[in-house]
């Protein structure tokens, strides 16, 4: 599988750089941290995360201001942004990742249907996201996501430089 390949090589790359990397994830929970913990060795540089599925957990555990998520909503690149960002502070790593999405088949809000889902990477240069919008059911939209952070953050350790 494509997945099996991109968290190896994400292991790789963050083990070659002596990266460590923190995942944030709301609507994959948790599927982005299971293919990479599925690479042998991956404990190297692959430190945890935080499945924050609810807003309390978003806010508590990762520090995303509540007022940041009632002006946006919780699916938004700045929570995303501030997750990423939260989940690299709480566990002391170089890179974080946070996903947080609409995977379906309910929860679609105007401006963003089922589908969307924002991707944020944080590093010792700042924070960045991408919007998607997937067409699938809700799996293959959890799949996508997770396939799309990977790729986001192989091209992301190329242009990071660790604390």
């Amino acid at each position: 599988m494509i997945e099996s390949s991109l968290a190896a090589e994400l292991c790789r790359s963050l083990e070659e750089r002596s990266y460590l990397l923190a995942t944030a994830e709301s609507c994959t929970g948790g599927l982005l941290s299971h293919w990479i913990t599925n690479v042998p060795g991956s404990s190297a540089s692959y430190l945890g995360g935080v499945i924050a599925y609810h807003n309390a957990v978003k806010e508590s555990l990762l520090r995303v201001p509540s007022a940041l998520i009632e002006e946006h909503g919780a699916v938004s690149a700045p929570v995303a942004r501030a997750m990423a960002l939260g989940v690299r502070d709480l566990l002391g790593a170089h890179i974080g990742v946070a996903i947080t999405g609409i995977a379906g088949p309910t929860g679609a809000v105007p401006g963003k249907p089922v589908g969307t889902v924002f991707v944020a990477i944080s590093t010792p240069e700042g924070e960045s996201s991408r919007r998607y919008q997937w067409p699938g059911d809700r799996i293959a939209n959890k799949e996508s996501s997770a396939r799309a952070a990977l790729r986001f953050l192989l091209e992301a350790i190329e242009r990071t430089t660790p604390s």
